[in-house]
């Protein structure tokens, strides 16, 4: 039904050279208003004047003027439109209704020749038409937008479930790091409490044990150091690794680009400059021929002219007509020597000047092609040494960082030598401070030492992984989430792919069914049914065959016998073809919900529809929208409800 939130407000319109409207001004209320008349009076201007207000261009210019104007006024809102002649055309201007009108040019604004009514009695394609307002592009757009979306979570996903399959093992390397840990801190507990009972009885000895236990102290601080640089050590292996396999690639790569012989650009460069004073030198030498051809022809063709003047003046009555053309023909002064020469002369000079000047162009365009020819060579040429430039400068890079790293390894490596032998001097030291009665003492502090540095070693390696186990419970815990939005992304996917079908199914559904109620009310003789079906068809784009819904109009007839049959457009009547053409556009009327942007339906030409069936349609349509405006002739607006407000004046 019609949008119940819709001002139900009177109108007033007035209207000026619009259509064949010289001015005029009309008032009418919510419902059905008739436009009566003969033929001729302005009724369907008046309904262009309504379009022009509400937004649409499919109006027209008086002819006789250059200027037009209509003003709406629904309620407090006053809209305008006016209408200039340009250039053979007719532009549009003011604050209409309506910004965008396409969907009320096809299914509000229903006169003589609008499309959709046409299209079934045309067989048309229904499809295409009532799609027409439907942005399938965009849809396209959204689903491949969705569908991207939709992979890229399944990738996240299958990373998660990738790491699911990380945390039991890294749960058990914590575990068991945890288990060392403890058995390491209960040994260490243990040296300790040996440690404490035999300081007890050497306490007397403490300024030797103080000096050990410095040494001890040093020895496992050295220690730690020499682990950590064996360990940069390694991670300098593999960087040069690393390296040495990039040199490789880039020595490939420039063994593979082609090599620039010594001195070709160079010999290029003066091809290119000899080529162009060449050409510089063709140019100038074409403008002076050209210069020197038109001067001689200019005064060839105007030799003759002077000299007949100067006869004439001379002496008019010794020279026949005859006698001065021949004398003119044979021969000229030449204007560089004076001597007299035959023309033909002349102008055999000027054909071998024009000859010489088109031989000067030919060879200037020889020139032209060389240059180009030799320019895409040179920039080539040029390509091809910033590629090797490139690849040279960031193998030198790569080579200095090589060098870089094999001399930070060297260094190292210098280092851990340097280590071994500083622990090795003090594990010798350590040695000369034991004395017979202090070797267990020494043992003891020496183990502790060695058990706090396994200790640290174990706790950086625990801490390692929980982070790794932090990382990767942080990343489960958005599991959930994720699949949330996967759901969403599927729902919206699904949304998108079912749209365009379920407005096809809509609109399928609404001409049905209206065009039963309908053809029920209107009681059309022998007329069964008239339905459409969504089929697939099988079309070709480009080189591949794509599937598309198409609609297929069903005329169903019955024989008085009773026996129903199928029929074709060709045989409905002009009336029916009418009424059938109303209710597909009052389907996408509806589909489209243009009822809740135009409270306007605009209808004429109803001629071929007898007058008792168009009261009942427009009973029928009154329902669907605020403001029905009908254009009819007297007779057929006598047969409709008395109710409806019926303008006679335009």
């Amino acid at each position: 039904m019609a949008n119940e939130d819709m001002s139900q407000q009177p109108v007033t319109v007035h209207a000026a050279n619009v259509g064949g409207i010289d001015e005029t001004s009309v008032d009418f209320t919510p419902g059905v208003t008739i436009l009566t008349g003969r033929n001729a009076t302005n009724r369907t201007s008046l309904l262009q004047a309504i379009m022009a207000a509400l937004g649409s261009d499919d109006v027209s210019l008086k002819a006789d003027a250059e200027e037009g104007h209509v003003e709406l006024s629904l309620g407090d809102e006053t809209y305008t439109r006016t209408l200039q002649r340009r250039d053979h055309s007719v532009s549009f201007d003011g604050e209409p209704y309506l910004e965008e009108t396409d969907l009320a040019d096809l299914f509000a604004f229903l006169l003589e020749a609008n499309e959709t009514r046409r299209a079934v009695s045309r067989e048309e394609d229904l499809r295409e038409l009532i799609m027409r307002p439907v942005d399938t592009d965009a849809i396209e757009a959204e689903i491949e937008e969705r569908q991207a979306e939709k992979r890229a979570i399944a990738d996240e996903l299958e990373e998660i479930e990738s790491l699911k399959e990380n945390l039991p093992p890294l749960e058990q390397q914590k575990r068991n790091l945890e288990n060392q840990i403890e058995e390491k801190r209960s040994e260490l507990e243990e040296k300790e409490a040996e440690l404490e009972a035999a300081d007890a009885n050497v306490e007397e000895r403490r300024q030797e044990k103080d000096a050990l236990e410095e040494k001890l102290d040093e020895l496992r601080d050295t220690r730690s150091d020499l682990e950590s640089v064996r360990r940069d050590i390694d991670m300098e292996r593999k960087s040069i690794e690393s390296l040495q396999n990039e040199q490789t690639d880039l020595e490939k790569t420039l063994e593979e680009l082609p090599k620039t012989p010594a001195g070709q650009k160079d010999e290029l460069d003066a091809k290119v400059e000899t080529l162009r004073s060449r050409k510089q030198e063709l140019e100038a030498e074409v403008s002076d021929l050209q210069s020197t051809i038109q001067f001689n022809e200019e005064m060839v063709s105007g030799s003759d002219q002077i000299a007949f003047a100067e006869r004439h003046d001379d002496n008019a009555s010794s020279y026949s007509i005859t006698d001065q053309i021949v004398e003119d023909t044979e021969t000229v002064v030449c204007w560089t020597c004076g001597t007299e020469v035959g023309k033909h002369q002349i102008e055999t000079t000027l054909d071998e000047l024009r000859e010489l000047r088109k031989e000067k162009l030919a060879e200037s365009n020889d020139i032209d092609r060389d240059l180009d020819e030799l320019t895409s060579e040179r920039r080539e040429l040029e390509d091809q040494q910033q590629e090797r430039d490139r690849v040279e400068r960031k193998l030198d890079q790569v080579e200095a960082e090589l060098d870089d790293r094999k001399e930070r390894r060297r260094n190292l490596k210098d280092r851990r030598d340097s280590l071994t032998d500083e622990v090795e001097t003090l594990e010798t030291e350590v040695e000369a401070l034991q004395e017979e009665d202090f070797d267990e003492i020494l043992d003891l502090h020496r183990e502790a030492n060695q058990l706090e540095f396994e200790i640290g070693r174990l706790e950086s390696d625990l801490d390692d992984a929980e982070s790794e186990i932090e990382t990767i419970e942080s990343r489960l815990s958005e599991q959930e989430q994720i699949e949330e939005r996967r759901a969403e992304v599927q729902t919206e996917l699904e949304e998108y792919r079912t749209r365009i079908d379920r407005l096809e199914q809509e609109v399928i559904e609404q001409f049905n069914d209206h065009m039963d109620t309908v053809l029920e009310i209107l009681d059309y003789a022998n007329l069964e049914r008239i339905w459409i079906e969504r089929v697939e068809r099988t079309a070709r784009e480009g080189r591949r065959k794509v599937t598309k819904s198409a609609f297929e109009l069903h005329i169903v007839r019955r024989t008085d016998a009773g026996v129903t049959y199928e029929d074709t457009i060709d045989h409905l009547s002009e009336s029916e073809r009418e009424v059938m053409g109303l209710i597909f556009a009052l389907a996408g009327y509806l589909v489209h919900n243009v009822h809740e942007t135009v409270p306007f339906m605009l209808l004429d030409s109803l001629e071929a529809i007898d007058a008792q069936r168009i009261s009942l349609l427009m009973e029928y349509l009154e329902g669907y929208t605020d403001y029905l405006v009908v254009a009819l002739l007297p007779e057929d607006a006598n047969a409709l409800n008395e109710r409806y407000q019926r303008v006679t004046e335009i």
